[in-house]
Order: structure tokens, then C-alpha cells, then sequence
């Protein structure tokens, strides 16, 4: 059995490598939003043309990157999704929701401090997490019944 495992959220640390290191090995294929946030945030007016409303310019790489977004999500057996200590992560929250409503086995990655705020997203999901290493136990677990040693 193997494995596809969308990896959304938060884009400004090494999280996502420390998962797919740590899960070397596994029968799993890894899938990521665009993590190159100029990229992510340029898209749009990169492909289909300047604008001098930021309101557009968002919103036209926001569509464009919805294609990559959806279509990894949907294909995805399982979902994580990081939420970071700086910046608000609507897009992550969104993308949980979305995870959700789809039937996706959700895993959220996210400390302490943000308990509160994700109550409900945490609600959703089968596995609130505190650290890479964690899923990463989880996701062997799941795929050989191995617990860790």
C-alpha cells in the first residue's frame, strides 16, 4: 500500500524537507503547493499580464494557483497541513477545510499556541501534531504498523 500525502501550509521553513527525509524509505509520493513565494505571488501577472490593482494581482496568481492546490489535494490519500508561528495562514485553513470536506485524512502540524485558534480545523482532523518527526511517525505507522523505536 502505498501512499500520496499533499504537504500544505506554512512555506517559510524546512518543515516539509524534514518530512520527506525523515520518510525515506516509505511508499509514499510527496505533493507541495509552489513554496517560492515571489513565484507563488507573481503567477498570475507572470502568465496572463501586469495589473495595477493588488487586489487583482493576488487574485489572479490566487486562481492560478488553485489549479495546482486542488488537484493535489483531491489526488491526496492524506493531507498535512503546517501552521506556522508567523503570519496568518488563511490559505492553510482553507486548504484543512477543503481536505475536510473531501473526506481526506487530515494531519495538522502546529504548536501549542495556536490550540485555541485552530479548534476547530483540529476538529476535523485525525492527528494534531507538534512536530515534522511526528508525522513522520504517523505516516510509517500507518503504512507497516511499525511503532516508533
Amino acid at each position: 500500500m502505498g501512499l500520496n500525502v499533499y504537504l500544505s501550509g506554512e512555506i517559510h521553513t524546512d518543515w516539509r524537507e524534514q518530512i520527506i527525509k525523515g520518510a525515506q524509505g516509505l511508499d509514499i509520493t510527496f505533493t507541495a503547493p509552489v513554496t517560492d513565494h515571489a513565484a507563488s505571488d507573481d503567477c498570475g501577472v507572470a502568465i496572463l499580464g501586469a495589473e495595477p490593482n493588488k487586489y487583482w494581482h493576488d487574485h489572479k496568481g490566487a486562481m492560478i494557483n488553485a489549479v495546482r492546490t486542488r488537484k493535489g489535494l483531491q489526488d491526496a490519500d492524506v493531507v498535512v497541513v503546517r501552521f506556522g508561528d508567523k503570519y496568518k495562514q488563511w490559505n492553510a485553513a482553507f486548504d484543512a477545510g477543503y481536505a475536510a470536506a473531501l473526506g481526506k485524512s487530515l494531519i495538522i502540524l502546529q504548536q501549542p499556541d495556536h490550540d485555541h485558534a485552530l479548534k476547530e480545523v483540529d476538529a476535523a482532523a485525525l492527528a494534531v501534531t507538534r512536530t515534522p518527526q511526528q508525522v513522520v511517525e504517523i505516516l510509517r505507522y500507518v503504512l507497516t504498523g511499525a511503532l516508533p523505536s
